[in-house]
């Protein structure tokens, strides 16, 4: 398996994944703009960001990029997983019509999932235990045993991706979104917390991973010169990525301040406030299944 590490092969399942989100993502669009009509279609723009999302996809997902991610070079893991998280999460999420969301997420029990893992400090824990705990040794020599392993640890990945971005999207109804100082606060959280794995692989004295012990021969590089890099790579592509975001959120609410506007202005949008008026319909029915003091022991009536 690892006699060349540049041999070209393609790589069928990654071919048909892309291939069956296209389809998915046509049957979801047609299905709910039957009944919502033709503003549940996408925009030239959402079409775009789902073109965009695809592509980086491929190239994450096909040679060369996964076959040294999965036995040659922690480098190229490294990359492998930020494409996926910081690249294909996010235009997945901005290609999706806002009625779309609101369909995908209205089931009870996702919505109150979505609802509780968007939440900051919630999504904050999230992604950390997904990108961390895929970090570990054990984990890794999976990966690179496994395509079944990598095939889920992918999937896992995107999804830790868009449950990062969910808070900064404003399209996404039923989520929760910070004001833009707390969006910043968050976005630089993100950007530490979840990325130390990255400060141990700099200032490692000894390689952590024997899957890519042969590293020296696809990239030239010692094991221990890849993991250091790895890490370099991990850090400069974060932080720039996330602190741009959080800039970008602050100079909008500062525009907008600076024209007389309050500092939050998004726009509350009808499949936002169904959203909130079904919480409230399932909250109303909770309550009278199970009213206040239903449980209570009653009290023995005085004597005489």
């Amino acid at each position: 398996m690892k006699a060349n590490p540049w041999a070209f092969h393609l790589h069928p399942a990654a071919l048909a994944a892309v291939g069956a989100l296209g389809a998915i993502y046509a049957w979801a669009v047609r299905h709910v703009a039957a009944t919502a009509g033709a503003g549940a279609l996408p925009t030239p723009r959402q079409r775009w960001w789902l073109a965009g999302a695809s592509g980086t996809l491929l190239v994450a997902l096909e040679w060369p990029v996964a076959d040294l991610a999965a036995h040659w070079s922690l480098t190229a893991l490294l990359v492998q997983r930020l494409l996926l998280t910081l690249a294909v999460a996010p235009m997945l999420l901005l290609s999706l019509p806002t009625p779309l969301v609101a369909w995908l997420t209205r089931p009870a029990p996702v919505d109150r999932t979505v609802e509780l893992a968007t939440r900051p400090v919630a999504a904050i824990a999230v992604f950390t235990v997904v990108v961390v705990g895929t970090l570990f040794t054990p984990a890794v020599a999976a990966q690179a045993a496994d395509p079944w392993v990598r095939a889920a640890t992918d999937v896992l990945l995107i999804v830790a991706g868009m449950v990062l971005w969910a808070p900064v999207l404003e399209h996404l109804p039923g989520v929760r979104h910070p004001a833009a100082i707390g969006l910043a606060a968050y976005l630089f959280v993100q950007s530490i917390v979840p990325s130390f794995p990255s400060v141990i692989f700099v200032f490692s004295h000894h390689p952590l991973y024997p899957s890519f012990a042969d590293a020296h021969r696809a990239i030239g590089l010692s094991a221990l010169n890849d993991q250091q890099l790895a890490g370099v790579v991990a850090k400069l592509a974060t932080l720039p990525v996330l602190w741009t975001v959080a800039w970008v959120s602050l100079t909008r609410a500062e525009h907008g301040r600076g024209e007389g506007g309050d500092e939050d202005t998004r726009t509350l949008t009808w499949a936002e406030v169904e959203r909130h008026l079904e919480r409230a319909e399932r909250a109303e029915r909770r309550h009278d299944r199970h009213p206040p003091g239903r449980h209570r022991t009653p009290q023995r009536p005085p004597e005489g």
